[in-house]
């Protein structure tokens, strides 16, 4: 990042009349170039991208999809839904439904070749976002023109809303240049969505702070009244009491950057209780007592100093400041104390703080800590595990047999030689463990409740690779289908795996836990052999275990969905023979 912006200061130098460039925008513009490259076969194969142009607008969508939720590549693809057809949508990504509601984000991009970054995101985008939300999420609306990739997750969200759970909606307004108009405002403050949607403005320049997280924040906290200091085995500890107005300042200063070790993302203002609650007190008249109200917010860093001749009101000076715990209460403060009036009426309102001094060199405690503190509410434990003994036992074993496990997440590409720790997780919960719907829909739970049922100290490099390599077959046929492919190949990938990594034992002779290094070879070239018609077979037995479930009835594309979330199709598929 740094080499960048030297290169272009350096351009601006050399010819004075690219002044008028926005360096954010300018270096999201080169950021684009290896995107492109990175997604160039994928968008020409699954969307039939080829145009340079389009390309490049692609590449900013998939950009702005993976920065902003923090996605690996093949799940930020997946989220992909641009071409004819796509609604108004560009990208949709849907999570896990959690205490009866789950979030959808649906993003609108538009990218321009003019890299001054002072055009209005269009309002054209604006309504194409309202139309979509009046229409998707009503399960009685009639959808036509619409494209298959678009159609399956629309339905996935209906099956959702039919089961009873309640779609918390995210619009992502993203372009590189600035906010929509007040046209657009208007339009969206009588679309009448309420507080269920919100409306988000992501630009170049929300984009480059997010990719600055990992600079070193510098700053002083000012406490009020007492606080207590204590040193503790090599590390200092101070436990006192901060203003709100004062952690509201600290974001706006520094935002992301402090919630680089923080591993809950912010859910936002609308349909989390917590955060609503945060703001509601906030707003109510007993702001005074949240300190009471709240569980505090958590901090690291690599040293910090104030005056103890004081008998309070510190002024502490930390160096490499992060927030491990408590980053949803102070963005929530933050967004809900922009209102100018809301501020001056909380000067009087605190919260515990816990400011923890550790070594540089002991990156094991820090995780410990942050998984302690986080641990009590659903989070992406994902990069927590990614140190422990099972895990790097795991990555030796299948760096021995020519593959690289990532059980660490990274910016770079991946190569079909790479298995990511979240893919390995879900190919085993299918394929090994026979839980096809939980390896799809519950995947917050796989470094959680459900870790010790993949990551078994049984489980091997061999065995890891093949699940996975069953799974990429069955995925891969999920994106790119056959125009003839019946419609359960799109939701039923997980299944179909499970039922091929059947058929490979059968044709070994052999039972899972007996896949070893010294049989991997003879797995993996059957694979490659016959990994077609393992696959096809499978999806013949989807098509079974439908029919015995539903009959000769006809079955919506909603009921697929529910039916694969559910796992009514599990008791079939087990009761059927492997020829």
């Amino acid at each position: 990042m740094k080499s960048l912006i030297f290169q272009f200061h350096t351009l601006i130098q050399q010819r004075p009349q690219l002044q008028i460039m926005n360096i954010n925008a300018s270096i999201i513009d080169q950021r684009l170039q290896s995107v492109t490259d990175a997604i160039r076969q994928r968008a020409a194969e699954e969307l039939n991208i080829n145009d340079a142009g389009k390309l490049k607008s692609l590449a900013f969508v998939y950009f702005c999809v993976q920065t902003i939720l923090d996605l690996e590549d093949a799940h930020t693809f997946d989220c992909l839904t641009e071409g004819g057809g796509d609604f108004g949508v560009d990208a949709m990504h849907i999570s896990e439904e959690y205490d009866g509601e789950f979030t959808v984000s649906l993003f609108q991009v538009k990218y321009v070749n003019n890299l001054e970054g002072k055009t209005n995101f269009p309002e054209n985008g604006i309504t194409a976002l309202i139309n979509a939300i009046r229409f998707l999420f009503d399960p009685t609306a009639k959808l036509e023109h619409i494209n298959q990739r678009l159609l399956a997750k629309v339905e996935e969200v209906r099956s959702l809303i039919r089961d009873g759970y309640i779609p918390q909606v995210r619009a992502l307004a993203c372009n590189n240049g600035i906010k929509w108009n007040d046209s657009s405002q208007e339009a969206i403050d009588r679309s009448g969505f309420g507080d269920q949607v919100t409306w988000e403005h992501i630009n170049h320049e929300h984009l480059i702070n997010i990719l600055q997280a990992s600079k070193p924040v510098k700053d002083t906290l000012q406490l009020s009244g007492k606080a207590v200091v204590e040193d503790m085995n090599f590390s200092r500890v101070l436990v006192g009491r901060i203003s709100i107005t004062e952690i509201a300042a600290l974001i706006e200063r520094h935002g992301e950057r402090l919630l680089e070790r923080n591993i809950r993302r912010y859910l936002g203002l609308q349909g989390n209780r917590v955060n609503e609650g945060i703001r509601d007190t906030l707003n109510s008249d007993e702001k005074n007592n949240f300190y009471f109200y709240n569980n505090g917010i958590t901090l690291t860093c690599n040293s910090f100093s104030y005056n103890a001749l004081q008998n309070g009101d510190y002024q502490v000076r930390v160096e490499n400041l992060q927030i491990i715990n408590g980053g949803q209460t102070c963005i929530t403060i933050f967004k809900t104390l922009q209102d100018s009036k809301i501020f001056q009426e909380n000067i009087q309102a605190y919260v515990l703080v816990r400011l923890y001094q550790l070594p540089t060199d002991n990156d094991d405690l820090v995780q410990k800590i942050t998984y302690a503190t986080n641990s009590q509410n659903p989070v992406d434990l994902r990069d927590l595990r990614a140190n422990d003994q099972l895990q790097q036992r795991l990555e030796m074993d299948i760096k021995q047999l020519g593959f690289n496990y990532r059980r660490k997440r990274s910016d770079t590409g991946t190569k079909s030689t790479d298995i990511t720790s979240g893919v390995a997780a879900e190919a085993i919960l299918a394929v090994w463990r026979q839980k096809p719907h939980q390896a799809k829909f519950f995947t917050r739970e796989h470094f959680g409740k459900l870790y010790n049922v993949i990551f078994t100290e049984h489980l091997n490099g061999a065995q890891a690779i093949i699940a996975v390599q069953l799974y990429r077959i069955a995925e891969n046929r999920r994106k790119r289908p056959h125009p003839n492919a019946p419609a359960c190949v799109r939701y039923a990938s997980c299944f179909i795996a499970m039922q091929m990594g059947k058929r490979l034992l059968k044709r070994m002779n052999l039972q899972m836990k007996e896949i070893n290094h010294r049989n991997f070879e003879d797995a993996n070239q059957l694979i490659n052999q016959y990994g077609e018609d393992y696959f096809n077979h499978s999806v013949r037995d989807v098509q079974k275990a439908l029919q015995a479930l539903y009959g000769n009835q006809e079955i919506s594309l909603q009921q697929l969905s529910a039916t694969f979330r559910r796992g009514d199709l599990i008791e079939k598929l087990q009761q059927m023979e492997i020829p």
